[in-house]
């Protein structure tokens, strides 16, 4: 076994789409009413790397998960603010799980929010404004197992950020300070 991530090319959004969402469902996560409508979310890849990086992991060659990276806020952030990177979506195939992929999916991203941190132009307040200073990502409150791995990498909850979007879907807010 060898977890590798990357970022995904257009012939892998399939195969990401369905990886994604069937790590939901495995996780009830898609029992609520409008649960129809966030799996075709999930399953719509192409249009989320349109407005985010679509990050996968590949065991042996074969992917496994997939995860979407919102750099600093960008179109597809859902909770993110000035200075803070989002990680939304993440899944890996149930028949993949405990192997290292999701983990490895969080510490690419979280990776790619450090470079961003140091990647502000100028000096002073305003470029400090510019800078990923922290990363953020909202978890469904039945997602124990993910729960778990975000605690691991450092992430703490920050409840005053908890939000519910739809009716039966509550979702908790972690935080990590680059």
């Amino acid at each position: 076994m060898s977890i590798e991530v990357r970022d995904a090319v257009p012939a892998e959004y399939d195969a990401v789409g369905k990886i994604v969402a069937a790590a939901f469902a495995a996780d009830g996560q898609l029992d609520a009413p409008d649960s129809v409508s966030y799996r075709d979310v999930l399953h719509d890849v192409a249009a989320r790397a349109a407005a985010a990086e679509i990050i996968v992991a590949l065991d042996d060659g074969v992917v496994v998960g997939g995860v979407t990276y919102v750099p600093r806020g960008g179109p597809m952030a859902d909770i993110a603010g000035d200075g803070e990177a989002e990680i939304r979506m993440l899944g890996v195939a149930p028949d993949a799980q405990g192997r290292g992929a999701g983990s490895a999916l969080m510490r690419e991203c979280l990776a790619r929010a450090a470079r961003d941190g140091g990647t502000a132009a100028g000096s002073g307040r305003a470029a400090a404004s510019t800078r990923t200073r922290r990363v953020v990502l909202s978890t469904n409150t039945i997602a124990h197992g993910s729960h778990r791995l975000y605690e691991r990498l450092g992430f703490v909850r920050d409840p005053a950020r908890d939000w519910t979007p739809v009716p039966g879907v509550d979702l908790l807010c972690y935080v990590l300070d680059l």
